[in-house]
């Protein structure tokens, strides 16, 4: 096997050079000589083997397809090198450095402000960029090491993402007070399928929400979908129709929202944390982790009566993931 002698500086010039598609722009960021630059590409593409960049006269570069999965695995490289840097500087100081997380839409309105808001307290030298992004978005920004941490659910997660769960989240009914089934201790499926539904028309989310009535058998009356969460509470609240969802949400509509347990046997989703499998995570991470694991167990706890959310036992968080088909 032939020997790759290149350097992290190569890389991060090549990465830099890759994600501005221009040897020009790397060369101002990294305060360094256009030759650098373009020297430490041909460096790779000599011991690689590879033709990593299509030149453009006077327009710049763009990344040939074996340069693009190159780039990605040369920024999840850079990535843990910084990790370990990180790392290192920490051991004898205080937490310090950046930390990327992504979270599902119906989470982080739910959980991380508070936690990001504690979590400052405790380590203000940390610089947090939050981002709120679907399903498949957050896999990819894990995978290209966009992201350090994702706070979302077990739906259709890849093999080299490494889930933790943390709780379990059944579905349960939301209706409005002076909804027909707002006076019931529970419902089934096949009552809801008699009433038009507001639907969370989100990726993945859809899938698993439908997987509930086909499970039973049965077809909803889906009336309405919606991207929003607030315009589902909306519809909901002026009587338009029920909703399906997992997590708690507060009501700002004026009208009081009722929520229904479901009676059917259903398959729950998991809350948890998502991460790229054998990653280095930083003492940042660490932290927040730990963070993350207390509040949501406090959360649950609080909400629990609502909904019937449990906080998952030891013998519960080796469950497979749940893939809604």
């Amino acid at each position: 096997m032939k020997a790759m002698n290149f350097t992290l500086k190569q890389l991060r010039y090549f990465a830099v050079a890759g994600e501005h598609q221009s040897v020009t722009k790397a060369a101002e960021i990294l305060y360094v000589s256009q030759p650098s630059i373009s020297s430490a590409i041909l460096h790779l593409e000599d011991v690689t083997g590879l033709k990593l960049f299509i030149r453009h006269h006077a327009q710049g570069l763009s990344l040939t397809p074996q340069g693009m999965e190159f780039y990605r695995k040369a920024r999840g490289l850079l990535q843990e090198a910084e990790s370990l840097a990180q790392f290192a500087s920490s051991l004898s100081t205080e937490i310090t450095g950046s930390l990327r997380v992504a979270g599902f839409p119906t989470l982080t309105g739910a959980l991380l402000p508070q936690i990001i808001k504690s979590y400052m307290h405790k380590y203000p030298a940390v610089n947090i960029d939050c981002r709120e992004l679907h399903q498949k978005n957050l896999i990819e920004g894990l995978q290209n090491c966009d992201y350090e941490l994702g706070i979302t659910y077990d739906m259709e997660l890849p093999a080299n993402i490494e889930f933790e769960a943390l709780a379990s989240l059944p579905p349960y009914a939301t209706v409005s007070s002076d909804h027909p089934l707002a006076d019931k201790s529970s419902v089934s499926m096949a009552e809801l399928a008699e009433h038009p539904l507001v639907m969370l028309d989100w990726p993945v989310s859809q899938q698993y929400f439908m997987s509930l009535f086909i499970s039973q058998g049965l077809n909803p009356n889906c009336a309405y979908k919606t991207h929003s969460l607030s315009m589902v509470r909306g519809m909901v609240a002026n009587g338009l129709g029920y909703s399906l969802l997992n997590m708690p949400i507060s009501d700002n509509t004026g009208d009081q929202l009722v929520t229904l347990p479901i009676s059917d046997s259903v398959v729950p989703l998991k809350l948890g944390i998502a991460r790229l499998k054998e990653a280095i995570s930083t003492p940042a991470a660490e932290a927040f982790i730990d963070d993350i694991k207390q509040y949501v167990r406090e959360y649950m706890s609080a909400n629990s009566h609502d909904n019937s959310h449990a906080y998952l036992p030891k013998s519960e968080l080796e469950t497979p993931n749940i893939r809604p088909h």
